[in-house]
């Protein structure tokens, strides 16, 4: 708890997002019946997913333009940092990858590794998916929200990347449950 409220006092933005992402997280995870023990992994990842943010200058993370490239190249490196800070604590060992590789894409177009198809573990697409879609459908101080069905559209037809099909289709029958997430932990900032 103790560094989960760190990254909530630098970003803001986090709390709700992490909470939500673990939500959506483990909703798509039922849906693909994973085991109990899966799904508190997956919980515990989503929670944690973003933790290598606290090594992204406030200016980057909190910009309301556009991102230059040096700027989005620092960004581009918050899984490894976040990775590298639950290095050192075993009870994080099967959290690493997931906070590691949520920008893999099934494709091999994601970062930092360039990981493809089945090399990404189901937890990390199951969480960068949930991700995304909760980056799609809040305000954010560069965007405005989506609708829950166009964020829902945009993903199924790969705008935001590539991911496994069986990921999608749990994501696609999880979506009508999501908006109760939303309810419980509201996009306030």
């Amino acid at each position: 708890e103790t560094l989960r409220y760190t990254v909530e006092a630098k970003d803001s933005y986090t709390r709700g997002h992490s909470d939500r992402v673990a939500a959506y997280s483990v909703l798509i995870g039922e849906k693909l019946n994973l085991p109990e023990t899966d799904l508190k992994i997956l919980q515990i990842g989503g929670f944690f997913h973003d933790i290598g943010k606290i090594g992204v200058p406030d200016s980057i993370l909190l910009k309301e333009g556009k991102l230059n490239d040096d700027e989005y190249s620092q960004i581009k490196n918050h899984p490894s940092i976040g990775a590298h800070i639950l290095s050192t604590a075993s009870i994080f060992k099967d959290i690493i990858p997931i906070v590691k590789h949520h920008h893999e894409k099934y494709d091999g177009k994601g970062y930092p590794d360039g990981l493809k198809g089945e090399q990404i573990s189901i937890a990390a697409q199951i969480v960068s998916l949930a991700d995304i879609y909760d980056t799609l459908t809040t305000e954010r101080v560069y965007k405005t929200a989506y609708e829950p069905e166009k964020a829902q559209q945009m993903i199924m037809n790969g705008r935001y990347g590539s991911f496994s099909p069986k990921v999608l289709q749990a994501f696609e029958e999880a979506a009508s449950e999501f908006e109760k997430i939303l309810k419980k932990y509201p996009d306030e900032d």
